[in-house]
């Protein structure tokens, strides 16, 4: 059985591209730090609640006790990654998108 010689498709010549794998490397150099910090965090969070009960029980202003601190501040820490990422792709992602996406779109077919 032959193989048979093909053009390579746009994707593949987008994805062999420099500009694209400068977008995975933006991408990636502040994803995979911000998700290990965030799941350090979390992990954190929850081997404190199991075997320091009594840490997290300590009470701060009346009934709040540093176990519901540090719960509430895991949602906003979530909102600040959020926010954080979206400064992050508007600022280092979104142009380098934008200018593959057009130079993709200027392509004769």
């Amino acid at each position: 059985m032959a193989t048979q010689q093909h053009d390579s498709s746009v994707y593949e010549q987008v994805q062999a591209s420099e500009r694209f794998q400068e977008l995975k490397r933006h991408f990636r150099a502040w994803t995979f730090p911000m998700t290990a910090a965030f799941l350090s965090w979390y992990l954190l969070y929850v081997v404190l609640s199991g075997w320091a009960r009594d840490f997290m029980g300590i009470k701060v202003l009346g009934n709040i006790n540093v176990g519901l601190i540090l719960g509430l501040l895991q949602f906003v820490s979530t909102f600040w990654i959020a926010r954080a990422y979206s400064r992050h792709a508007e600022k280092k992602l979104d142009p380098i998108a934008d200018e593959i996406r057009h130079e993709i779109e200027g392509r004769p077919e």
